[in-house]
């Protein structure tokens, strides 16, 4: 009897554990059913309004004169995103994507007036508030920095136009494009002798890094470099290619050169600060052996005037 005892003790327990797992018993003493009936799902309003707005984004600057140090105002553009992921009754998330900064916002749509009103979180010295307007797929308006003494324009403008992210590993620099990195001039020395007098001065002049058109004839997406192709170039050439992959893929870029060579085409479009993942093997392998050429290349400098 002992025996039989045990065992539908045994029996009952197995049977009550089982329950529990199953998910049929929780601590609440609801089945599962009902747990189901208690989770609230918000809705998601105008879905036709997400996705990526590109663009100008500009505000005036402070610009130093370098022939007398004087100080004047200049419009500077620089290029933004504005992504909107979601849209409830009460609220609306998505990130701003600029200068290889990204940053998640969340506001509120105003359906009357087609408005958005969207917050940065604050704590970044960059951060601001984006007022802008819906008018067919184009939003325009402007943002406002929380901290009006952090940034060099606190007030900017924005006209940007909705466009659908898309990689293509064809995409490549336009043939036209201006190949002079004009973000990182560098001073030479260099002599100048009068033909008359016989005399040799020296003078300080500003150079700037060039590209040669290897940039448009290799393709780090598409075909498998080798080091035959890659030998004779110049850095700004290997730089270009292998952020050129980057560029594809979507890629933010801090650095101002890069944004400068993609920002010229029609089909760069910033969507992220880390796409590492998104680069096929391929490209990987491509951008390893491009790196690895890059810290032995030589730049070529030249003199550009009026």
């Amino acid at each position: 009897m002992k025996t039989l005892h045990y065992t539908l003790i045994s029996m009952l327990a197995l049977s009550l554990l089982s329950c529990k797992k199953d998910g049929k018993i929780n601590e609440s003493g609801k089945d599962s059913l009902t747990a189901k009936k208690d989770s609230v799902v918000i809705p998601e309003i105008h879905k036709e309004y997400y996705g990526i707005y590109t663009g100008d984004f500009a505000g005036m600057e402070k610009m130093i004169d370098d022939s007398d140090g004087s100080e004047f105002e200049a419009n500077m553009y620089k290029k933004i995103s504005l992504k909107i992921n979601r849209i409830t009754n009460d609220s609306v998330y998505g990130q701003s994507i600029v200068n290889g900064n990204q940053r998640p916002f969340r506001g509120v749509f105003n359906e009357t007036s087609k408005s958005f009103v969207l917050d940065e979180p604050g704590n970044d010295k960059t951060d601001g508030r984006f007022e802008v307007k819906l008018n067919g797929d184009s939003l325009t308006g402007k943002w406002n920095a929380f901290n009006k003494t952090a940034v060099k324009a606190p007030v900017k403008t924005l006209k940007l136009t909705k466009k659908e992210f898309v990689y293509n590993p064809n995409f490549m620099l336009d043939k036209d494009s201006n190949l002079v990195d004009w973000s990182n001039p560098k001073d030479f020395v260099e002599k100048y002798t009068d033909s008359d007098t016989g005399k040799t001065e020296s003078y300080t002049t500003s150079k700037n890094r060039v590209a040669s058109d290897a940039v448009f004839r290799l393709n780090a997406s598409k075909q498998k470099l080798a080091e035959k192709d890659l030998k004779n170039l110049r850095k700004l050439d290997l730089e270009i290619i292998k952020n050129s992959v980057f560029a594809r893929h979507g890629y933010s870029f801090k650095k101002e050169t890069y944004r400068n060579f993609f920002e010229q085409t029609d089909w760069y479009i910033p969507v992220s600060n880390n796409v590492d993942n998104e680069l096929s093997p391929l490209e990987k392998e491509n951008v390893a052996l491009l790196n690895r050429f890059t810290k032995y290349a030589e730049d070529k400098y030249d003199s550009f005037g009026r």
